[in-house]
């Protein structure tokens, strides 16, 4: 697949994004780095953090992400072959609350840059709104930001349609650095949200659109086929209210999809956010080089107009 640009901006990539999520939480720097190699020798670029990952795992401050990748591109001296996407905002060890204020972003960009060992940030994300703090103060953040040279663009994580909507008119208004990509949660079982309330201001705005929790939480994988399979499943909470009778079906259509592929089942749900025509690309977590190659075969995946059927009418709610 041909590398696709993420919105209105210049960063360009093989359209999977490696998500930092796990490094440091379900696997360790050897293997971070190992997975890292990886992705990079498969010719993919994008890596998505977060200056708060993994804060909640018992002990851990919410650096340790961001300290793996540093590490990791450091020792590597790859700079010049990878994009960086990170977040600030977000809630932290020890304080729940969202943070944009213009003093909170311009000191935690400083700590992520030291902690990424890089001079510049590709992708700086609002995480979470911060709903006490004016949307101009963090447009003027991000724009003090630019003009360093420590920004190349913004993004938003998790922000309403309402407020996203607000910060593009109040950019644009002000002559303020405007968000050029979202990340929504999106895949085959949670579809509604972003289809009816971010996708038409996606495409409206030119927005990128880069999407998390692209397997359900695991739910996709193929893994759990029934309640009694997620009994011992660190997600369990995540997954038990997905086996209703759509949720079946969806598994279903992807088995069918995947035998007819001679894919595995999370490659074909990847492979249909893929076909999604206002999504850019999803986000993927692995934790082993096996799961890394079926998730970038997603990729390589040509799914037909009735194989593309099959898994909307599935997935669809008027279904269920």
């Amino acid at each position: 697949m041909e590398k696709v640009k993420l919105g209105n901006s210049e960063i360009e990539f093989k359209p999977i994004v490696f998500g930092g999520n796990v490094f440091g939480w379900t696997i360790d720097e050897q293997q971070s780095f190992a997975l890292l190699d990886a992705f990079v020798d498969m010719g993919f670029s994008f890596i998505d953090t977060s200056n708060n990952y993994s804060h909640w795992v018992p002990g851990h401050t919410g650096s340790e992400s961001e300290s793996i990748i540093g590490k990791w591109i450091s020792k590597r001296d790859v700079r010049d072959k990878i994009q960086i996407a990170t977040k600030v905002g977000g809630r932290r060890a020890g304080n729940d609350k969202p943070n944009l204020k213009k003093e909170h972003i311009i000191k935690s960009v400083d700590e992520s840059l030291m902690r990424l060992q890089i001079d510049t940030i590709d992708l700086y994300q609002s995480h979470h709104d911060d709903l006490s703090t004016a949307i101009d103060e963090t447009l003027e953040a991000y724009q003090q930001l630019v003009h360093a040279g420590k920004v190349k663009w913004i993004g938003a994580s998790n922000l309403s349609p309402e407020r996203l909507k607000e910060s593009l008119v109040v950019a644009e208004k002000h002559n303020l650095p405007a968000y050029i990509a979202i990340q929504p949660e999106y895949n085959l079982y949670d579809r509604s949200k972003y289809e009816n309330d971010y996708e038409q201001l996606a495409l409206e705005n030119h927005l990128g659109v880069i999407t998390y929790y692209s397997l359900a939480s695991g739910f996709l994988s193929g893994k759990y086929r029934s309640i009694d399979d997620i009994r011992d499943a660190k997600r369990s909470d995540a997954l038990k209210g997905r086996f209703d009778n759509r949720g079946l079906r969806i598994l279903d259509a992807l088995a069918q999809v995947a035998h007819s592929q001679q894919a595995a089942m999370p490659t074909i749900a990847l492979a249909w956010i893929l076909h999604r025509p206002s999504v850019t690309a999803p986000i993927v977590s692995a934790t082993s080089l096996q799961q890394l190659e079926e998730l970038t075969r997603a990729t390589k995946i040509n799914l037909s107009t009735e194989e593309m059927s099959l898994l909307n009418r599935a997935s669809s709610h008027e279904e269920s």
